[in-house]
């Protein structure tokens, strides 16, 4: 007898069956991430219970985290090693009751009052759940929807509001935990908090890079925070560079970890004409040179070609075999948007420009601003959606 003929129809029916099923299984995986990750906070706040509990609280703790290690090693193997459950403990602290039950179900996150999406609050459930012997993990679940690995990475940051900023664009953006950590390293909350188009920074905070790839717009920040300088309302570019050197290893730590100091003044003779570069450094990231002009004052289109000149002569003179072209950077105290990209754009040489601030603004105009981009992003979005549907 012959077989049966498969219907043309098999392969939609395969292929939509292969979806689902694929799909399940990262919503199980999901759920199963949220679950531990409940857990382990709920760990947290045991430990930190039962110190409270202890005559000396340090001491205890101690003994009760290195008992614990212990048993729990023996019993469920892996992953409860003395320092994964002082990360729980710290879990906890960081989020702590009060904040979880302010958070609207499913929304995620401890927010400033000014974050906080409407909604209908599970707090009585909640607070009703943790004040119980037995507990509720599914509902506790659905507060922390980013990975443990997430929630370990935040536990670096020690500003509050920054935390709950990169929590909530984790969250937003759909961020990957690598992604988080790039977007901590590089400073993304202070440098958004300056921004003057922070619904434009928020938006480019969006996007992933390919493989973590780095170029010159990545490995330079704007703007920079100087704040420890300690520099008054006026000062001269010598005094500026000086400052900096005098503060060289906080400068090395607001550039970014690549960045390694070269030398200051170093002079170079075009012709006739003597010229001296204010800072050098070397990436390791790009493997090139990165020189540094510092302007005390505003971006102008002619600090463009004097630059032009020291990377011409860096390039021919100062660049060594395996190291790409050298880069410039323009640092200076303000710019204009539009100046800066009619006079950068399309330069044989890579040259960028960017703003530094000596001085932080408050957590609360920090705040404001923040909450008035993310409504102003929300809002374009909305208004292209509907532009798309008519």
């Amino acid at each position: 007898m012959s077989q049966p003929t498969m219907p043309d129809s098999y392969g939609d029916i395969h292929s939509a069956i292969v979806q689902l099923l694929e799909e399940a299984r990262r919503a199980a995986a999901r759920n199963v991430n949220a679950l531990m990750t409940a857990s382990y906070w709920e760990i947290g706040r045991r430990i930190v219970e039962a110190e409270q509990g202890g005559q000396e609280r340090a001491g205890y703790g101690e003994q009760i985290i290195k008992r614990l290690a212990e048993d729990l090693t023996t019993r469920f193997g892996r992953g409860f090693s003395r320092q994964n459950l002082q990360q729980m403990r710290l879990f906890y602290l960081g989020w702590p009751t009060g904040q979880i039950c302010q958070t609207p179900s499913g929304k995620s996150m401890p927010m400033t009052k000014a974050q906080t999406l409407s909604g209908e609050s599970e707090t009585p459930h909640i607070l009703q759940t943790l004040s119980a012997k037995s507990f509720d993990l599914p509902s506790l679940a659905r507060h922390f929807p980013l990975p443990w690995s997430a929630y370990v990475r935040l536990l670096s940051v020690k500003n509050e509001q920054a935390r709950a900023f990169y929590q909530t664009e984790a969250l937003r953006g759909g961020w990957s935990v690598r992604q988080l950590d790039r977007q901590i390293n590089s400073q993304f909350f202070e440098r958004t908090a300056l921004s003057r188009n922070q619904v434009a920074m928020l938006e480019k905070g969006e996007k992933a890079l390919p493989g973590d790839a780095m170029t010159p717009e990545d490995a330079i920040k704007d703007p920079y925070v100087l704040e420890f300088l300690g520099l008054k309302d006026e000062y001269s570019e010598a005094e500026l560079e000086e400052a900096l050197i005098h503060r060289l290893e906080y400068f090395l730590l607001e550039l970014g970890d690549d960045f390694a100091f070269v030398g200051r003044q170093r002079r170079l003779r075009v012709g006739d004409s003597w010229f001296r570069i204010d800072l050098l450094f070397f990436h390791r990231g790009l493997k090139c040179l990165v020189i540094i002009d510092l302007k005390a004052g505003r971006f102008s289109y002619a600090d463009v070609g004097q630059m032009h000149l020291y990377l011409n002569y860096a390039k021919s003179h100062w660049m060594r075999e395996g190291e790409n072209p050298p880069i410039g950077l323009i640092l200076c105290a303000s710019k204009d948007a539009a100046e800066a990209h009619y006079a950068l754009d399309g330069l044989p040489n890579t040259i960028l420009a960017a703003e530094y601030k000596t001085v932080l603004p408050s957590e609360k105009q920090i705040e404001e601003a923040l909450q008035r981009a993310r409504l102003d992003l929300e809002n374009r979005r909305l208004i292209m959606g509907n532009k798309h549907v008519d």
